[in-house]
């Protein structure tokens, strides 16, 4: 396993699916059939065979979208906790292969915010992962700000991942092109939108200067903010506002990006210019992509040794104390 030159890889937005949650599903994610399907809810042999052929040493597991955001608030939290301590038992069974975030009810914060608390200190868990809109909420709002105090007190981050995108957005957005792309309205385009705009109205909520501990995580490549980072801060910083740092501040102080499903050079070095070395991690996406094209490009990183280490695996032994 690891790179040729030997380096560890540690990839952290690694997906699979648990019946106790998917039997929840309704709608576009309910009949979903195939290969894929077989991966996600694979959390041994197949998976690490999988891992091994492609040097993937450690994977961070996270339930994939629409997670627990979509449960309602009566019964959410026990679906999520019964959720968690299945993916515990995954861990305890591959302990030196896997390590996990934890799914959150988010449409009760207290409950989940005491649920991320059992999961980090009962259950050895790495933080949370949050995915998109909790039943058309973007997750910004106060009354979810119990989660964000609790994953402070706990020095652990929270993972913004991608969801489906509100119903009115992609009945004006994407709605026209769907029937022959419907990947317009998830990983091609409408995904990115989301979670870029859920990133943003994070910064601009005041949550990091209430909780100046917090840490989050962006995965694919940053959601495009990096790139963005100058514009969008020069263009908020025309009208004087009540916070002290601007948002490029703010947003390069507070949030991880990973490479999951994004193995392009050009774009790792954008962010990595933007945001440093020391907050950019490996991460494939897998199932959703194959973790060979990962590891291939994780090969070929025209990086010094010290830095490839960190993009691989040393970034997220220090965030995640792996």
């Amino acid at each position: 396993m690891a790179t040729s030159s030997g380096i560890e890889i540690i990839a952290l937005e690694e997906h699979y699916w648990d019946k106790v949650v998917t039997d929840t599903f309704v709608g576009r994610n309910a009949s979903r059939r195939g290969p894929l399907l077989d991966r996600l809810y694979d959390v041994g042999e197949l998976r690490l065979k999988e891992m091994d052929a492609s040097g993937i040493d450690i994977q961070v597991l996270s339930h994939g979208a629409p997670s627990a955001q979509r449960l309602d608030v009566e019964t959410g939290p026990g679906i999520a906790r019964q959720a968690n301590d299945n993916l515990h038992a995954t861990v305890l069974a591959n302990p030196d292969r896997f390590a996990a975030f934890a799914a959150l009810a988010t449409a009760h914060p207290e409950s989940a915010a005491d649920e991320l608390e059992r999961c980090v200190k009962d259950l050895g868990f790495r933080g949370a992962m949050i995915h998109g809109l909790t039943n058309g909420a973007f997750c910004d709002g106060k009354e979810y700000w119990p989660i964000y105090a609790r994953a402070e007190a706990l020095d652990v981050p929270i993972y913004l991942h991608p969801g489906y995108p509100h119903p009115d957005v992609v009945a004006v957005y994407y709605q026209d092109y769907l029937d022959d792309f419907p990947a317009l309205a998830t990983a091609g385009w409408g995904y990115t939108v989301e979670t870029a705009t859920q990133a943003i109205r994070m910064v601009l909520s005041g949550v990091f200067d209430a909780y100046p501990g917090l840490q989050m995580v962006l995965g694919h490549m940053g959601e495009t903010l990096p790139f963005l980072l100058w514009r969008v801060n020069q263009a908020l910083s025309r009208v004087e506002n009540t916070q002290t740092r601007s948002f490029r501040e703010i947003f390069e102080a507070h949030f991880h990006v990973t490479t999951s499903g994004n193995f392009s050079n050009p774009a790792l070095l954008c962010t990595v210019q933007e945001m440093g070395v020391d907050r950019v991690m490996f991460s494939v996406d897998y199932p959703f992509v194959e973790n060979q094209p990962g590891a291939d490009w994780a090969e070929q990183l025209s990086f010094s040794r010290e830095d490839r280490v960190k993009i691989l695996n040393g970034n997220a032994r220090k965030l995640l104390r792996i």
